[in-house]
């Protein structure tokens, strides 16, 4: 098999992930509008309201425009009896689009993950939306990956600087996504329940697409309809565990403060996401889809093309960059042996989002470009790559750390262009992948995909 054939195959993989989770195919599947009810699988699980009534749909995330746009098709019906329907969704740059309905509104630059004054306005005016409603009406929240910087509205005594600065430091220094989140819910108005407490519709149901390994409904885009409440003690103890006491010293202050007041009492959290609120909100959470549902599609494709495809489990609890990049090198060298004992073409999938620490001196790349990086520098010294292995890890959504990749793949031909490019471990120790894998040809684009459910690895062996 040629380069140019193995390499089409990993991004025909690529493809299948990110179109299993994408809003549009994942809705349809599972919710529809019948006879004055919203089903999920054929179940009834809302009221639709009665003619006259109101439906609000808010939300943020990499795919709250596809969910927007889905749900909008979901309630024709509804709009044939005089319901009013509209609503606002907060997204990243280059994922807008103009819906009859739900205003989608971009309030972050393209590869920035960080909260905006827009969406600080944006989530504001959610947050009004929902509480303008009645208790006959109906509140549809969209929850996806990307919205913890999308969905955000500062707790008194937090600013908008206090919030970048805590997210860069802590992103910087390895921690991982379950731990931003625990911090971000703590120093917000619209996390950990927050929109939920805020609607005074008789009915929320909240749409999900998570990021997260494990599904966490309290984490993913940082829980803004879940009744967990913020936990400061937890969050000052990450803070302590990366060092960022002193970068953040407002935020210290404040969550010392908070948990002084809330002296040891445990937080308490309903993992099915069903509960009523303090105002008599009905909430129910909906799990559309998940980074096993794009792993799993990238297996059905690699077997579709003729390989033995395995799944390997995501891990709850992050790696790092470089050591799935090793750990990825040992597995490829075990798959390649087989492969070459039977003549049968193997494939992993995996998923999970890796971490970072970004050295004080650092180049420009991203979680997924460091992985591929790492696994051809690690490569055994001598030993060329074998032309029938590839590597490749791409995050779903199309963006990969402050870049305009998705991720990167290596192969025989790119693994030499790297080795012939420079200092390949002085690139992996400056996290400086992407020039040197855009030099080598090793980059992967797919521009915003319009969904997120974090990233997809893949192994490719042939004999």
């Amino acid at each position: 098999m040629t380069p140019d054939s193995i390499r089409v195959h990993a991004l025909q993989l690529a493809e299948a992930a990110i179109d299993a989770v994408k809003p549009e195919s994942l809705l349809p599947e599972r919710l529809a509008c019948r006879d004055g009810k919203l089903l999920l699988d054929g179940t009834a699980c809302a009221e639709i309201p009665r003619p006259g009534g109101r439906i609000v749909v808010v939300g943020g995330g990499k795919a709250a425009a596809g969910l927007a746009a889905a749900v909008e098709r979901l309630l024709d019906d509804a709009l044939a009896t005089g319901l009013d329907i509209r609503g606002l969704v907060s997204v990243p740059e280059g994922c807008g689009r103009s819906l009859a309905r739900v205003e989608v509104r971009e309030t972050r630059p393209a590869a920035v993950n960080l909260p905006t004054a827009e969406a600080i306005a944006a989530t504001r005016e959610m947050r009004a939306l929902l509480a303008a409603l009645g208790r006959d009406d109906l509140a549809i929240v969209l929850v996806t990956g990307g919205g913890s910087a999308l969905l955000e509205d500062p707790a008194p005594g937090t600013s908008l600087d206090d919030l970048i600065t805590v997210t860069q430091f802590l992103s910087a220094a390895g921690a991982d996504i379950r731990e931003l989140n625990v911090v971000r819910q703590a120093l917000s108005l619209a996390k950990a329940g927050g929109l939920a407490r805020a609607c005074r519709a008789g009915r929320l149901v909240a749409l999900v697409l998570s990021d997260i390994s494990g599904d966490p409904l309290e984490l993913i885009a940082s829980g803004p309809c879940m009744p967990a409440a913020p936990d400061p003690h937890a969050a000052l103890e990450i803070l302590r565990r990366h060092a960022a006491t002193e970068c953040a010293a407002t935020i210290t202050r404040q969550l010392q403060h908070q948990a002084a007041d809330a002296g040891g009492a445990a937080v308490s959290s309903l993992a099915s996401g069903a509960w009523t609120t303090p105002a008599g909100c009905r909430v129910s959470h909906v799990l559309l889809g998940s980074n096993a549902t794009a792993v799993d599609a990238a297996a059905r494709a690699a077997r579709s093309l003729g390989y033995d495809a395995v799944i390997r489990t995501a891990a709850e609890t992050s790696e790092s960059a470089d050591a799935v990049g090793r750990r990825l090198v040992g597995e490829a060298a075990t798959l390649l042996a087989a492969a070459a004992r039977d003549g049968r073409p193997r494939a992993v999938l995996e998923g999970g989002e890796a971490v970072v620490t970004v050295p004080a001196d650092h180049g420009t790349g991203g979680r997924n470009q460091q992985t591929v990086l790492t696994a051809a520098a690690a490569w055994p010294p001598g030993a060329a790559w074998p032309a029938g292995l590839l590597i490749a890890s791409l995050a779903t959504d199309g963006e990969d750390g402050p870049t305009d990749a998705a991720g990167g793949m290596v192969d025989g031909e790119i693994a030499k262009r790297l080795l012939e490019g420079g200092d390949l471990p002085r690139a992996v120790a400056r996290c400086d992948a992407y020039p040197a894998l855009a030099a080598a040809g090793g980059l992967v684009r797919t521009g915003p995909t319009g969904t997120n459910v974090a990233d997809v690895r893949i192994i490719l062996a042939r004999p």
